[in-house]
């Protein structure tokens, strides 16, 4: 399993129409076979800080997630260009790196 967990920054005044975005995003993300799991925060001290959980299959269903329609009007169309920063880290979870 694939983890990745994601952090953006956005300008106070684009809240509003990223939280409309993201949650569309982890609803199609979560209709996607690979996706075993998509959630979604919000910094309780800073509204305009989402943090971003997804757990992916196997480096396939990575692929086709970011291969995805959605993703692209979503994410590459919409959320990169409205971020002021990204930090993007991708894991393994424990148990496959033991095995």
């Amino acid at each position: 399993m694939l983890i990745q967990s994601i952090r953006f920054t956005f300008a106070p005044e684009d809240a509003g129409r990223v939280s409309e975005i993201i949650k569309e995003l982890q609803d199609r993300s979560l209709e996607e076979p690979g996706v075993v799991n998509f959630r979604i925060a919000r910094s309780k001290d800073d509204p305009a800080i989402f943090a971003l959980w997804e757990e992916y299959r196997d480096e396939a269903a990575l692929k086709a997630h970011v291969e995805s329609a959605h993703f692209a009007r979503l994410v590459l169309d919409g959320l990169r260009k409205l971020a002021k920063e990204r930090r993007a880290e991708t894991y393994v979870a424990v148990q496959d790196v033991n095995s």
